[in-house]
């Protein structure tokens, strides 16, 4: 989720033990951007707005759920927000809009880090065609 005007800003939650994106699961019968819009939605109470349909991407990485590893798979959207106004879900605990370089430096993953990389540029192209 990003809001278009200059400067350019990513919403970013805060877990508790991490800031990341808001994401989620798949419901029997969603699509991926269904998903996607859904739980931005539950995790922020934002509409997607403007969803670009040239960029998704995925990642894959394990985590510890009690003793059980657990395998998942997340494909992220660019969304460009209708508005700013966020409504957090009792899974988190803060939210922050940011700008490229201080959304780096608040995201806890290296591969959260990596996509933003990958959509900053994916909108820079688009601003120059």
């Amino acid at each position: 989720m990003f809001v278009k005007e200059r400067p350019r800003r990513y919403l970013l939650l805060d877990y508790g033990r991490h800031w990341d994106y808001p994401k989620g699961h798949i419901e029997k019968g969603e699509s991926d951007i269904e998903a996607a819009e859904r739980e931005l939605h539950e995790e922020t109470g934002l509409e997607a707005g403007r969803i670009l349909p040239d960029f998704a991407r995925e990642i894959r990485y394990f985590f510890r759920s009690g003793k059980k590893l657990i395998d998942k798979t997340v494909v992220f959207f660019l969304a460009e927000s209708a508005g700013e106004k966020v409504r957090i879900s009792d899974e988190h605990v803060g939210f922050a809009w940011l700008e490229y370089e201080a959304a780096l430096d608040r995201l806890t993953y290296a591969n959260a880090r990596e996509i933003l990389r990958l959509a900053e540029a994916h909108l820079a192209r688009l601003e120059k065609t």
